[in-house]
């Protein structure tokens, strides 16, 4: 991936923001600037966590993703529902019905994006046992964690996992089966998946690690949701049940916080949710702080999956629901030879040095020099009136051209009290 290349899934809708800071101070990279009243995202730092759009209490946030329209546009469909998906239903003790709904939606077949999960977990039990030297290795199930750690954490990519998310095997895997059920062409045949969160929007138009996903379209659970449980009512009257589910305990846990540690089999792994949870063990792993641990599970939303900003429940409570269901399944039932995948990475995450001031190490250590020194000027209170986050924020936006000093409103006083001074001398 190149310089300038950037796609985010989060969008302002000008009409319904008021220009208000909250945005600006709860974004974990400082991607949101409040100019002309509006907030303004600047692409190459967001990394579509969506706090955004959680925080915003004019809902003037949003997340872009495909309409269930687009399946129209296939002869063939196959959805691809998330772990978390289960866990938006109330006393669901049969995922078959949720499978088998989707169906009735007007799905051609469904692939458990879970059952794709248990490969990732046998795949990763062996690259943790054949890569000692990189302990403690990082998942990468969570894009928004892989987006972080190449923006703002380069000594930690050689720790990431160099394995494809479970959304892109089961999308690959269920192209493939389509492919020989019905013997159309690739192109005639649409993979949806059913995403609880924007990051894995931006995952499918833009992934890092491999060259392009199979998925076709991504879908909000939350706007799934009111007819699915339409159609599971329906479902649920039927005698038999369609058996469309191929993951076990394994599978399902990864809609949680956890979930994807406890797959490996060990104790010896780290799981963390919450975007400020996350940054402070990437800051302590950085320092060294875990060089026993051979995982590190890191999920953006709080709970996990389950606390995307695309679910309708509260993600506490779905964490308890998702508990529920898989209590009497199967470890695991997705036993697919990992020889028969491409499951790993062909392209390397590079280091994208968008926070950098100057384009060679010289420059920025001049322009840092710069920063401080603006600092010094400032009051040093974070306010957020000059549309910035921090007052180091605004430095930084001065130093790169994009603001002026008397954005902040102390110094802008300053200066309309010199000019009345000068004005009333005058006269």
């Amino acid at each position: 991936m190149t310089m300038g290349k950037f796609h985010t899934a989060v969008r302002l809708d000008e009409n319904l923001c008021k220009g208000c800071i909250n945005c600006i101070k709860r974004c974990p990279t400082e991607a949101i600037r409040v100019r002309n009243q509006k907030a303004v995202i600047t692409k190459e730092f967001c990394i579509d966590c969506g706090e955004c759009i959680r925080i915003c209490p004019h809902h003037a946030k949003n997340a872009t993703y495909d309409s269930m329209d687009m399946i129209k546009q296939f002869e063939y469909t196959v959805a691809l529902p998330a772990p978390s998906l289960y866990a938006q239903m109330n006393n669901l003790d049969d995922i078959n019905i949720v499978l088998n709904a989707l169906k009735l939606m007007g799905f051609s077949d469904v692939f458990e994006v879970s059952g794709a999960a248990e490969i990732v977990s046998a795949a990763t039990r062996m690259y943790i046992e054949e890569h000692k030297e990189k302990w403690p290795v990082i998942s990468t199930a969570c894009p928004v964690v892989t987006r972080l750690i190449r923006v703002r954490f380069p000594s930690l990519l050689e720790h990431l996992l160099p394995l494809k998310a479970p959304v892109d095997i089961a999308a690959e895997l269920a192209r493939k089966i389509a492919m020989e059920k019905t013997g159309l062409p690739s192109e005639k045949i649409g993979i949806f998946f059913i995403s609880p969160c924007p990051a894995k929007v931006t995952a499918a138009k833009n992934p890092l690690g491999y060259e392009k996903s199979e998925v076709d379209g991504v879908l909000a659970i939350k706007d799934v949701y009111p007819q699915l449980i339409s159609c599971m009512k329906t479902v649920a009257e039927r005698e038999e049940l369609e058996d469309l589910a191929i993951a076990g305990k394994i599978g399902i846990s990864w809609g949680s916080s956890g979930g994807e540690a406890s797959g490996l089999l060990t104790d010896s792994y780290l799981a963390a949710d919450g975007i400020e949870n996350i940054i402070r063990v990437l800051e302590d792993m950085e320092d060294q702080k875990f060089t026993n641990l051979e995982f590190i599970e890191l999920n953006a939303c709080n709970g996990g999956c389950v606390g995307g900003v695309l679910t309708v429940e509260n993600p506490y409570v779905a964490k308890v629901k998702l508990k529920r269901l898989r209590k009497y399944m199967p470890v695991a039932r997705t036993h697919i030879p990992l020889e028969s995948i491409d499951i790993g990475w062909t392209q390397e995450v590079e280091y994208e040095p968008v926070f950098n001031l100057g384009v060679s190490l010289l420059e920025s250590i001049g322009k840092v020099a710069k920063v401080e020194e603006l600092c010094k000027k400032f009051p040093g209170l974070d306010c957020g009136s000059c549309g910035a986050p921090t007052c180091k924020a605004l430095a930084e936006d001065i130093v790169r051209g994009v603001a002026e000093e008397n954005y902040c409103i102390h110094i802008f006083r300053e200066y309309v009290s010199k000019l009345s001074g000068k004005f009333t001398k005058d006269n």
